[in-house]
């Protein structure tokens, strides 16, 4: 017993001696693996996250009506109405034309609008924008006018496309006009469109035919086939009325105040 009593001492001495260096080196060990895990994290972090994105700019052109019109009376009538852009998702020049050539006689043809404007994101569905703009007639009475335009375009509630503009000519007359369109999809290719277009003038502009009150007041719906998303044929109906001075300038000039117009055309972009 007392020869076993110094060989229990030691070994147990020998033990914890053993397990006391086991513990340190693996504590050592476990330390150099997070430092090294620490340096490459630290490298990692160098590439990512990335930096910012370069600016990316890009565009589109849509001829939303390129249309035939049938009046009823001995005119052919082309209507059309294109709208531009190119920018980026905040910042976004626009360049929007609409009018109509009468090609059945010698009365021309009219540019409704013919707009450059500089367009920014002010919320999530609306763009301001502000540039200048263009009206005019052309054929035996042709007048002009140009415009400085400031508008709103973008989505209301409930999905409506909604375009509306003031307008200052360079001679001091100011027009208001507005626009909204819908589409029901009956299919995934065939879409309803509901449309009003309403265009309102503070002054009286006679050789354009246009006073005080609102000179066209539309509404019309087209129904279009979407033979692919750029291309796609359409009929449509329209209902047009003017009121004021406008209509009273009409009357005395023998020109219908209430026009009903049936059309067929084209829409597409690229």
């Amino acid at each position: 017993m007392k020869n076993t009593l110094p060989i229990l001492l030691f070994s147990l001495i020998l033990i914890l001696v053993l397990t006391t260096y086991s513990y340190a080196q693996t504590e050592t060990w476990e330390q150099g693996l997070k430092a090294k895990n620490t340096r490459k994290n630290t490298r990692n972090c160098q590439t990512y996250p990335v930096g910012p994105m370069p600016p990316m700019h890009y565009g589109r052109f849509l001829i939303d009506r390129m249309e035939y019109v049938f009046t009823g009376e001995e005119k052919k009538v082309f209507s059309y109405e294109a709208t531009g852009w190119y920018g980026g998702d905040y910042q976004r020049i626009w360049l929007e034309a609409e009018g109509e050539h009468d090609s059945g006689s010698s009365k021309g043809g009219e540019t409704e609008r013919l707009d450059v404007m500089y367009g920014r994101l002010i919320s999530p569905f609306w763009n301001l924008r502000a540039g200048a703009g263009y009206k005019g007639t052309y054929g035996p009475d042709s007048d002009e006018r140009f415009f400085g335009v400031i508008g709103l375009k973008g989505l209301a509630p409930f999905v409506f496309e909604v375009d509306t503009n003031l307008r200052v000519s360079n001679r001091g007359e100011v027009l208001l006009d507005f626009e909204a369109e819908y589409d029901i999809w009956i299919t995934q290719k065939i879409a309803l469109q509901p449309r009003l277009d309403a265009s309102f003038s503070f002054n009286r502009i006679q050789s354009m035919g246009i006073g005080p009150g609102f000179d066209n007041l539309a509404l019309g719906a087209r129904l279009r086939y979407e033979i692919s998303r750029k291309f796609a044929p359409y009929l449509g109906v329209s209902w047009q009325t003017m009121t004021g001075g406008s209509r009273d300038m009409a009357r005395r000039e023998g020109e219908p105040r209430d026009v009903t117009r049936f059309f067929a055309g084209i829409r597409l972009w690229f």
